[in-house]
């Protein structure tokens, strides 16, 4: 076993943080494709939500000293990191169903993985989270694996 990763911190693997539910407006859409320089006429009209518009949808909105010094809100279904520089690792999603204005979409994250691998300049350590999303109806719209890295 790591020095870094005990078995108290292995031990949050597969915690899950409450689901959080939200609703899609035209408006959100239409304003994300302007923002994010859509061209497609149907995500500029709001019919339909541009990849990655379900992002930002899920982020708590929190003042500005709730934010870490990076500023990202501070993510409470993370364990504290012996390790505290955070940077990205990458970001894969599968969608399953189209976007659009008036669905309440569900969103439940798990910590999926915590791994230490050693870099040039000394231990990292991984961690992953995966978001599944879902609709009312209970059918899958996409599926999130985030990985962030810690050194």
């Amino acid at each position: 076993m790591s020095e870094l990763l005990t078995n108290d911190l292995l031990a949050n693997i597969g915690r899950s943080a409450p689901p959080r539910r939200e609703i899609v407006t035209r408006r959100d859409i239409r304003k994300y494709a302007i923002a994010t320089g859509q061209r497609k006429q149907k995500y500029l009209n709001g019919d339909e939500a541009p990849s990655m518009f379900h992002v930002s949808l899920f982020w708590d909105v929190v003042e500005m000293n709730q934010l870490s010094t990076d500023g990202v809100s501070i993510d409470p279904l993370l364990p504290e990191f012996p390790l505290k520089k955070a940077m990205a690792g990458g970001l894969k999603i599968e969608y399953f169903k189209r976007i659009v204005p008036g669905d309440w979409l569900t969103a439940t994250r798990t910590l999926t993985n915590i791994y230490e691998k050693q870099g040039s300049k000394g231990s990292l350590i991984f961690y992953e989270t995966t978001m599944d999303v879902v609709n009312d109806s209970g059918e899958k719209v996409l599926k999130e694996v985030t990985t962030r890295i810690f050194r």
